[in-house]
């Protein structure tokens, strides 16, 4: 079929090129000729997505093509990056957005939106990189496209002065060598110049520098090295950096003032290394510089994380104002001039702080004992949370007496044998004497922390092991979804009473808090808003301190949840024809209990009656769809935690058109300022219902009524993925209207879907053509403004205008006299001044490939426009011919200057380029303000102007054809005689 079809359209070509000398354009051919024989559905519409493009319309500094095909786009940092993915295909596709080759960090947002612009306001040089649309709708392969983003900058840059290691000891710049080392970040690449004073430094020059670029530095580096200083090397230097104007960027630079006293910082702090500090006092931090010229700049910071918010910076000092524990860190000082390396002191600062004082009962460990037994020892462990921890003081009480080192007791300030930072009293061959009640008091001396205490009793009969239990009925405790639950482990004997530790016993899991283990004092861990995620089995145990610190006591508690059935459909959209069986399926994918208690139908909200199911098997309704029946079904599924439903929308109404957005030039211009619209979409599943035997289009503008009108089949079905299509005339440009269209069957008609129209001017033309540019679009059918020029055209018409504006100069309304139309004009008011200039530039045209008439090389073309220039400070309106080769040549082919009378004037000439061309007008400031000028209507089609004796008709028109100016009939006409001639060779 493919070869068949390029055959045809060869032989096609060679027929048009018989009838008028130029190439045919085949996609407007053939969509003309099939919509004129098929003009209700004349092709598939369900295809993949193809031909996907990106375009940019943000502040570009340069967009190319590189070497395998792909395009760069070139960007200023901070100026706003604009992309906009166009694809094709049916049903529309939905188009994401990605990017890759940039910052790790900096993770780019997915989007899932239809031919959406991608907008980054004031981007970064991070999110430079390759982005990719990818474009899908479910048919065939994904079409993806990229673009690679190239972010320029230029930072200031940064000069450092250097020595070398063997004038440690000497006078730091009076001898030997000196560097100057200069870095800048930048893309592209930045050079560099340096300069003494006012004058350039050229090694080649000058014997005593020396600029080179040094190995393994970050950034751009070059080096200027002063050998052997000289007198004269005292002085300024500047080190300037450039891009060479890229994106506009301008240059950048540095100096520094070298002299025999320059030196690099030496600073010392007012405290030292660490300082550890009360809750609630204010720190005084001083970092003085002793030694550096040029004057350091002293510089604070903290780590981890900024400086407090309460912090205060007078110049070197650092205040930190009634600190918490929350600004405890290490704050450093840095000094920096430039000169060698930065000067930098750290100072440790440390918020005391004491928390959770425990305690832990031993006995004697040798003997694997778990009571207390006379004549054999007993250890007493003490425990605080602290900092610093080893800044703590522990001291140990005898019925309130203080306990001192002797033979039968030893304290030890750090038990090796417990946490770090842990105290122990040991009783060696415990006696009756030793029978007490012993106090731990933790503090640090000379704080005004409060000091924490803890008792313990030792007796016969207050120590004893505990015993851990799970009331009855408690092993398994069942709960429904979102309720409460309360698990309990006690600890029914035993002295003392230690707190209960709860985890999961997978290790995996987290307990709902978050955290691997939960203390409960008392056992009881409560559950709220409980989830069947958190089913399972859960561990309690003694813990290891408060109480002996012996084998943990461990238990188990299962916790049910329980929950409505799920089920399968949540929601399911049937459609069906009428006076047929229809079977509705509601499967149980899970359930606890497993156990099913009712099953139940209904239908809008009414219960069916039917046999009591059997609760084993998938719940199922067949019945004979009909007009009375159709509706909303549910089946409801119980058990004894609650009820769960599938909802079945049963319907015999045909399902929603689906616009089809990808109609090629589906705008076309009439006369009388109006336009008409080819309005194509396809019928989603036309066999599920009864037949469609026609479909309603309504046209609404502000919600008001247009048209309403039924669109007759004829008999015709649609068929599933074939397009149809209506057009709807009379429509006034540049107004938007709103498109609504529905199904219509034998029974019923189908939902209303919506989409909005609007008039826009194609350009898609790699060639001139007869399109007439009202620049009714606010993409004006591709022209630019000119970067080089002193200001821009604006698009306006009367009801964007400036209330303000001057009253005696510019155009009422466009050229054919409405006040919604469109047209481009230089505004004369200030600041604009005398000479100030506004060049607007047209797409360039590829006009290589074209062959001009016989006996000549080139070929002709007729550029055609409307101006208005009215007022007595008219200045002058320039049409230029800008011609591409190696450089651009720029050649007046019409002018016009002064007051032209209030109307709206028409200009066409011809023009012949050499090669690939822009049209440019430039508007040129007269004397005042009073000299605003307007064009409208621009055209540029290939051959030689005719000559109009007739006034031009008020609407805005084109020829209908590509690159061909015959009337559209006959170029039909010819076309399909010649296709019919070539079909029966």
């Amino acid at each position: 079929m493919d070869t068949f079809r390029l055959r045809l359209t060869s032989r096609l070509n060679e027929c048009f090129k018989g009838y008028d000398g130029t190439e045919l354009n085949m996609e407007l051919f053939w969509i003309l000729l099939f919509s004129s024989v098929c003009p209700l559905a004349w092709g598939q519409g369900v295809y993949a997505p193809a031909n996907a493009q990106i375009v940019h319309s943000g502040a570009a500094c340069n967009v190319k093509d590189d070497n395998i095909s792909e395009r760069i786009y070139t960007i200023k940092e901070g100026d706003t990056l604009v992309l906009q993915c166009i694809v094709k295909g049916h049903p529309r596709p939905q188009v994401r957005w990605t990017k890759t080759a940039g910052s790790a960090s900096d993770k780019f947002q997915e989007t899932s939106i239809y031919n959406e612009t991608l907008r980054i306001e004031g981007i970064q040089r991070v999110q430079g990189g390759r982005y990719y649309c990818k474009a899908d709708n479910g048919v065939g392969v994904a079409a993806i496209k990229s673009i690679r983003v190239d972010v320029q900058y230029l930072d200031t840059p940064v000069l450092t002065v250097h020595q070398t290691i063997s004038d440690v000891r000497g006078s730091y710049y009076q001898e030997k060598t000196v560097f100057l080392r200069c870095t800048v970040n930048s893309n592209p690449p930045a050079r560099f110049i340096w300069k003494r004073g006012n004058m350039l430094i050229e090694q080649s020059k000058d014997n005593g520098v020396d600029i080179y670029e040094p190995l393994y530095t970050q950034g751009e580096t070059k080096v200027l090295k002063l050998k052997n200083l000289r007198p004269k090397d005292f002085a300024d230097y500047t080190c300037q950096v450039s891009v060479r104007n890229v994106c506009n960027i301008e240059d950048k630079s540095v100096t520094f003032r070298l002299t025999n006293a320059t030196t690099p910082p030496v600073i010392r702090l007012s405290v030292n290394d660490t300082v550890v500090v009360d809750p609630g006092q204010d720190v005084l931090l001083t970092c003085e510089v002793t030694a550096g010229f040029p004057l350091p700049t002293v510089m604070w910071s903290r780590y981890p994380g900024p400086l407090p918010l309460s912090a205060q910076v007078r110049g070197a000092t650092l205040i930190l104002r009634a600190v918490t524990p929350a600004d405890a860190g290490f704050y450093s000082c840095t000094a920096v001039n430039n000169v060698g390396n930065p000067a930098r002191k750290n100072v440790n600062v440390i918020v005391r702080t004491m928390s959770n004082l425990t305690f832990q009962i031993t006995p004697d460990s040798n003997k694997d004992s778990e009571t207390i037994q006379m004549g054999r020892d007993l250890k007493l462990s003490c425990h605080v949370d602290a900092t610093p921890q080893d800044k703590v003081n522990y001291t140990w009480y005898k019925n309130g007496a203080l306990v001192f080192n002797s033979d039968s007791v030893i304290l030890l300030r750090s038990d090796p044998d417990m946490a770090p930072g842990t105290s122990s009293l040991e009783i060696v061959d415990m006696k009756f004497r030793d029978l007490a009640t012993y106090s731990c008091v933790a503090n640090f001396p000379g704080s005004r922390v409060p000091e924490l205490r803890v008792d313990v009793n030792i007796s016969q009969n207050s120590v004893s092991p505990p015993v851990l239990l799970v009331p009855p009925g408690g092993q398994v405790v069942s709960v429904r979804e979102g309720g409460n639950a309360e698990l309990v482990c006690l600890v029914v004997d035993g002295k003392p009473r230690p707190p209960i530790l709860w985890s999961r016993t997978e290790k995996d899991l987290l307990m709902p808090s978050g955290k691997t283990m939960v203390e409960t004092p008392d056992g009881r861990l409560r559950l709220k808003n409980v989830s069947r995620d958190m089913m399972g089995l859960y561990r309690c145990q003694t813990a290891p301190y408060n109480g002996l610190n012996i084998k943990r006591r461990e238990a188990q508690v299962q916790l049910n949840v329980q929950y409505p059935p799920m089920l399968d459909p949540v929601f399911q959209d049937v459609r069906s024809r009428n006076y047929q069986m229809v079977t509705l399926r509601c499967t149980v994918l899970r359930s606890n209990p497993p156990r099913l208690t009712d099953i139940r139908w209904f239908r809008n909200g009414d219960s069916i009656r039917m046999p009591m199911p059997d609760l084993k098997e998938m719940p199922e309704l067949k019945f004979k769809l009909e007009p009375t029946n159709n509706g909303s079904y549910e089946c409801r599924v119980s058990n004894s935690a609650g009820t769960s439903t599938c909802t079945f929308n049963v319907s015999a109404q045909p399902y929603n058109a689906e616009f089809y957005y990808d109609t090629p030039n589906p705008v076309r211009i009439l006369k009388g300022n109006n336009y008409s619209y080819n309005v194509q979409w396809t019928q989603k599943d036309p066999e599920a219902t009864d037949r469609i035997i026609g479909y309603w289009v309504n046209v609404q503008k502000n919600k008001q009524n247009l048209l309403s009108k039924q669109i007759d089949l004829k008999g015709k079905e649609p068929e599933k993925g074939v397009l149809m299509s209506y057009t709807i005339s009379d429509l006034r440009i540049p107004l938007s209207y709103e498109v609504r269209l529905a199904p219509i069957t034998t029974y019923s008609t189908g939902d209303y879907i919506s989409r909005i129209i609007q008039y826009s001017e194609p350009y898609t033309y790699p060639r001139p053509s007869d399109h007439v540019c009202g620049f009714e679009d606010e993409r004006i059918c591709g022209f630019s403004q000119d970067r080089s020029d002193v200001f821009d055209w604006t698009r306006q018409n009367h009801l964007t205008q400036n209330p303000k504006r001057s009253a005696n100069t510019g155009p009422e309304t466009d050229r054919s006299g409405t006040k919604e139309g469109y047209y481009m004009y230089i505004e004369a008011s200030r600041p604009r001044v005398q000479g100030d200039k506004a060049r607007l530039l047209s797409p360039l045209f590829n006009v290589t490939s074209v062959r001009g008439p016989k006996g000549s090389g080139r070929v002709p073309y007729c550029v055609s426009f409307y101006y208005h220039m009215k007022g007595k400070h008219i200045g002058t309106l320039n049409v230029l011919l800008r011609v591409r080769s190696i450089a651009s040549v720029d050649s007046v082919v019409w002018t016009k200057s002064g007051h032209q009378g209030p109307d709206w004037k028409k200009a066409l000439f011809d023009i012949s380029p050499s090669g690939p061309f822009q049209i440019v007008f430039e508007g040129i400031r007269g004397p005042s303000f009073e000299g605003d000028i307007a064009i409208d209507d621009v055209s540029i089609t290939i051959g030689k102007c005719k000559q109009e004796n007739t006034v031009a008709s008020a609407g805005k028109t084109v020829l209908i054809g590509g690159s061909h100016s015959l009337p559209l009939a006959s170029w039909l006409t010819f076309g399909l005689s010649c296709l019919l001639s070539l079909l029966y060779r």
